[in-house]
């Protein structure tokens, strides 16, 4: 009798001592659910980016007829400001197109993206020629962006480098370059750009420089506006670089020869 209570418990050992390995089906099972939580997974995703493209298009199609009253740069500028002076306030005065110098319009052309009324929004050979020289010297990084580009960043985005935010920018500008003239992005972006610390648009940047409506800007102002915006706040506080000069100078021969819309 105690040899068969032996040979029973013994027999029961190797199931209390650990879990049997799971069967054929209850593998297919789960990586039936594996799937199942990918599938949605990837739906869920597909749902937020059509979602975000629904809803970016929509805010550019509403730029058509209305003028923005600030951009997403606008309002990092003010928090900047504010954080050093809790009443500081940016300067920014919307003007129609047809009230900037068309010196503005074509020294901003020369020195932006000269093949602005050519691309549609991404200008490959400049992307190219940027990444050539880049490649050559990284610690002198240069970007290869379109106006259109630029004025995407500006509205919607950050002043982040990175590859997610180039592709919003990427969509973004292609929206526009669909849903607007290249009259209105060229209006939009002369009204919205940073043009020295807390001044944002052609209007404000002639006024506080110069004293004079975007209007009345000379060729020599608009070429010397158009040279400051790769650096504003910089050129804000030294207005009278040789490098600035320089650019100035070339600006001045280029303009003539670019045309806008």
């Amino acid at each position: 009798m105690s040899d068969f209570l032996n040979l029973n418990i013994s027999s029961r050992e190797p199931r209390q001592r650990g879990a049997s390995p799971p069967s054929t089906l209850q593998k297919v099972r789960a990586r039936g659910l594996f799937q199942g939580w990918l599938r949605r997974l990837a739906v869920a995703l597909l749902l937020v980016f059509v979602g975000w493209n629904l809803w970016m298009a929509a805010r550019v199609w509403w730029l058509r007829n209305h003028n923005p009253s600030t951009t997403s740069f606008m309002d990092l500028g003010l928090t900047r400001l504010q954080g050093q002076n809790p009443r500081a306030q940016l300067r920014h005065n919307w003007v129609a197109y047809g009230d900037i110098s068309v010196h503005l319009k074509r020294a901003v052309i020369a020195a932006e993206d000269q093949r602005f009324l050519d691309h549609d929004g991404l200008d490959w050979e400049a992307i190219e020629d940027a990444y050539q020289r880049n490649f050559a010297k990284p610690n002198r990084l240069r970007g290869g962006s379109t106006i259109s580009q630029q004025l995407a960043k500006n509205l919607f985005l950050s002043g982040k480098r990175t590859y997610g935010r180039k592709a919003q920018e990427a969509l973004i500008t292609m929206m526009m370059e669909r849903l607007l003239t290249k009259r209105r992005i060229l209006e939009v972006y002369l009204n919205v750009i940073e043009w020295g610390n807390g001044v944002y648009g052609a209007e404000a940047a002639a006024q506080h420089y110069f004293g004079a409506t975007a209007a009345a800007l000379s060729p020599e102002q608009a070429a010397q506006l158009a040279a400051m915006i790769p650096k504003p706040r910089f050129y804000d506080h030294n207005r009278s670089t040789p490098y600035l000069e320089r650019r100035t100078e070339l600006l001045l021969s280029l303009m003539n020869r670019a045309a806008a819309p």
